[in-house]
């Protein structure tokens, strides 16, 4: 059901745009948990600029994690600035969009981190995932959890949560018109 612009009814509740619930929503879980989208991850370089890569991800029901090896730039700045900024979107049809901030936090394990793994096993495949993972756990390989429990959450979604703000002629151009 939708209410005020920018909000979406959940029950008797509205939720803003920046409300964690949204997480809850058709919308956020069906981005969450589709193996094959990319997340965009927006940080801040050592030099003060911004940074931002694709990454893979997996959704715990809890936390985006983001499995790195360790000693890598990326690591070594976000343990400077932790603060960070996740998009995960699609780009056929209407965009639907998941925009997350917050704090990461980082941990450091010896081998491969069991996340990484599974998001390797859900993109490539149980064996081409399986083969891979075998390929990297070397002695010595230490990895980093980057993990981030969402505190600003926000969701575009211009068919279910926002439809009387697409233009019809966008909406029909793009096969969604009624």
């Amino acid at each position: 059901m939708r209410g005020e612009r920018g909000q979406e009814e959940v029950g008797e509740a509205r939720l803003p745009q920046g409300d964690v619930r949204l997480l809850d929503t058709p919308t956020a879980q069906r981005l969450l948990n589709d193996s094959t989208l990319v997340a965009r991850l927006a940080y801040t370089g050592k030099d003060g600029t911004p940074r931002l890569i694709p990454v893979n991800f997996l959704w715990n029901g809890d936390e985006i994690v983001i499995g790195a090896f360790a000693g890598t730039y990326k690591v070594r700045d976000l343990r400077a600035r932790p603060d960070v900024a996740i998009t995960i979107d699609t780009s056929d049809g209407p965009p639907q969009v998941l925009m997350l901030r917050g704090k990461v936090t980082l941990a450091e394990v010896e081998g491969v981190l069991p996340e990484y793994a599974a998001i390797q096993r859900a993109g490539l495949g149980e064996e081409a995932g399986d083969a891979y993972v075998a390929a990297i756990d070397m002695p010595g390989l230490r990895m980093v959890r980057i993990a981030l429990r969402p505190a600003w959450v926000g969701v575009l979604d211009f068919q279910e949560r926002f439809p009387g703000l697409t233009p019809e002629p966008v909406l029909a151009a793009l096969g969604a018109g009624g």
